[in-house]
């Protein structure tokens, strides 16, 4: 498998609002994923705190795909250089479901069927492996699950009635196969489970859209998901975000494995006044809230849209 194989695969991963917000450059042994903050979501993510949470989710894949293809990695994480490198040496190939996963895993939107997860495949996702300082909170308890709707319900009220959020949500919304075609990037309609329709229209439609009525909706698809879990960290530097997207894409590859879907509702973290709140009462001592994660069983959306390789290497 080649080098630049390796960065397609990684390119699979998880990212905010499917921005993409990387750049590779590959070198004789080693890849490096660097930011690319043209890419940035200056008003939902004002920190960068998800675009570095993005780039773990590559190295992740990147890490699973290179060990398929025969290569052991070793991981220098970002400092004040801000670049993520991986240096590559020859070793025994060594596939795994998670490999397999990466082009079937989708973040999926839409309202799951509510069925319970069986034990035994809640217990491989329970019991995966995790990075230094990172950690995951199941929310098992109808009290626990609550609370998230409550928090996430909050985020919701408050960034809807954000005409700034509103606006860069539909800077990166694809309302019909053409826009999403030319962009190869953003929220492809379809891959929400919503209808195509144009520009004009959808524009008209999310800027319309009232606050308690997306709080109702993410409400529905909450209760409906098969379980909850929060992804924390000890601290909230470059490196913990980018150990934190590994842990998520992880989780994520792990789900689609045992045939689950998962999609991320972040609002009660992406709210600044709300975080320290949401982490109070789930009880979450000094791990930080990263990422809310709702799983559970649905069927597949069409896969999001990625910019070809030529367009991402340095």
């Amino acid at each position: 498998m080649s080098q630049q194989m390796l960065v397609r695969y990684a390119t699979l991963a998880a990212n905010g609002h499917n921005t993409q917000p990387w750049k590779f450059a590959v070198h004789p042994d080693a890849i490096e994923i660097h930011p690319d903050y043209s890419r940035r979501l200056p008003v939902v993510d004002p920190e960068n705190r998800e675009l570095w949470i993005s780039l773990g989710c590559a190295l992740e894949n990147l890490l699973v795909a290179a060990r398929a293809a025969g290569y052991g990695a070793e991981v220098t994480y970002p400092d004040a250089a801000g670049v993520i490198r991986v240096q590559l040496a020859p070793d025994t190939p060594q596939s795994s479901p998670l490999f397999d996963a990466i082009p079937l895993r989708q973040t999926t939107r839409s309202v799951y069927d509510g069925r319970p997860v069986p034990p035994a495949d809640l217990e491989a996702v329970q019991s995966l492996p995790l990075e230094p300082g990172v950690s995951l909170r199941f929310l098992t308890t109808p009290m626990e699950r609550e609370t998230a709707v409550e928090y996430v319900n909050e985020g919701n009220l408050h960034q809807y009635a954000d005409r700034a959020f509103v606006d860069e949500l539909i800077s990166w919304l694809r309302f019909n196969k053409r826009e999403a075609m030319a962009a190869l990037d953003g929220l492809y309609a379809r891959c929400s489970g919503n209808p195509e329709v144009p520009r004009w229209l959808g524009r008209m439609f999310v800027a319309g859209t009232k606050p308690q009525q997306q709080a109702d909706a993410d409400a529905r698809k909450l209760r409906s998901s098969s379980g909850l879990v929060v992804v924390a960290s000890a601290s909230d530097d470059r490196a913990a975000r980018v150990r934190t997207g590994q842990v998520y894409e992880r989780l994520a590859l792990q789900m689609t494995a045992l045939n689950m879907k998962s999609a991320l509702l972040n609002q009660p973290i992406e709210i600044a006044a709300l975080r320290g709140q949401f982490q109070s009462a789930l009880g979450l001592g000094a791990s930080l809230p990263q990422l809310l994660v709702r799983f559970g069983y649905a069927d597949p959306l069409p896969q999001s849209l990625r910019r070809p390789i030529e367009q991402i290497l340095l």
